[in-house]
């Protein structure tokens, strides 16, 4: 499909800088295709839903993947550089969009260090040699660690790699540290949060158990390439990057058997939608998954396993735009769109959200 066909005027005033406060106080837009708009609140969710319903929320935890460090080369002065960790390779690799990308070189030595002078007396560095090269900035970092000394090192030097859409209209400060982790994060490796699940508080997860919906978690490690915008004219010239995801055989099996009993599986996030696609057959079944995922979900894809999807508001031309378009129509998405922009609706990772039932098949 064109991708201008996914593209929409947004206002600057509509993007959400903060979260709302508290976490489930934020707005939530009913979008049911063929139906009129509902204008709800996050807390309404339990009766929005039935008992017997099962949430999917996604367990990835946020790391402190921004990384700035010194370029090292023979003959050639330090050059400053940063790079977004955004997929683990191996104990002591990860793949990484590096600034400026195309000074680097195979072989390129790099110190990474704090942005901020840390205790004194600490002077310590993170070492790592550019091992591969890609395209769009795209390279391979072999660390001087491994594992979790490895893991140890990029939280202590890392910066937490908040959107460019936030990061660069102020700078990233301790509560984002709080605000930009689901409360149920446990999983550490992601590099942007599932944002759909920033809306829950411990007291909506209380009030869903007691509506008798049921919970249940898989984890998707959400990469960098969620912030990259899709530069081709047609979506099937988009390449989406691989990120890590686990559907375990218990939930796998629970998911399964609410849907046979009649109820309904409500993923919480594109991510979490994604994740359980991946691992779905032809039929809708779930089967235990372990592995990357590079599944890109345009209008046409018929979705399977999902049977509704809570999400925020995402950017025009994105990949997350033309995944709710999928899943509730084009010309749906695109109404609910506007009338979301119309009526001070917030957008993107710290913005209000929206309960999306599927169109008709």
């Amino acid at each position: 499909m064109r991708v201008d066909l996914f593209d929409f005027e947004l206002p600057e005033a509509s993007i959400a800088l903060r979260p709302p406060v508290p976490r489930d106080a934020g707005r939530l837009l009913v979008v049911r295709p063929g139906e009129a708009l509902a204008d709800r609140s996050v807390r309404d969710l339990p009766g929005l839903l039935r008992a017997g319903d099962a949430l999917v929320f996604n367990d990835t935890r946020v790391i402190p993947a921004r990384l700035s460090g010194i370029r090292h080369r023979t003959g050639s002065p330090g050059l400053r550089m940063e790079a977004m960790l955004h997929l683990r390779e191996a104990p002591d690799a990860w793949r990484a969009f590096a600034r400026p990308g195309k000074r680097l070189a195979l072989g390129d030595r790099v110190a990474f260090a704090p942005r901020e002078p840390g205790p004194p007396g600490d002077h310590g560095t993170l070492d790592a040699v550019i091992a591969a090269k890609g395209e769009g900035g795209e390279i391979v970092l072999r660390f001087a660690l491994a594992g979790p000394a490895l893991d140890a090192a990029v939280a202590r030097i890392g910066d937490l790699p908040l959107p460019p859409y936030i990061a660069g209209k102020r700078p990233t400060d301790a509560q984002d540290a709080t605000d930009y982790q689901t409360v149920y994060a446990s999983v550490p490796g992601a590099v942007a949060a599932p944002t759909a699940g920033l809306h829950f508080s411990e007291a909506l997860l209380a009030d869903l158990d007691a509506a008798g919906i049921t919970r249940h978690t898989v984890t998707l490690h959400v990469g960098a390439g969620t912030f990259l915008p899709v530069k081709a004219e047609d979506t099937d010239d988009h390449r989406m990057h691989a990120e890590i995801g686990i559907l375990d055989v218990d939930t796998a099996g629970a998911l399964n058997a609410a849907r046979a009993a009649g109820g309904r599986v409500v993923a919480v996030g594109t991510t979490a939608l994604r994740l359980l696609e991946s691992a779905a057959d032809a039929d809708g079944t779930l089967h235990p998954f372990s592995g990357p995922t590079e599944i890109f979900i345009t209008p046409g894809k018929r979705i399977r396993a999902v049977d509704a999807l809570m999400t925020n508001f995402h950017l025009p031309r994105s990949t997350l735009f033309m995944l709710v378009s999928a899943f509730s129509g084009l010309e749906t998405m695109r109404g609910a769109y506007a009338h979301a922009i119309a009526s001070g609706y917030r957008f993107y990772s710290y913005g209000d959200s929206s309960l999306l039932f599927p169109a008709a098949s």
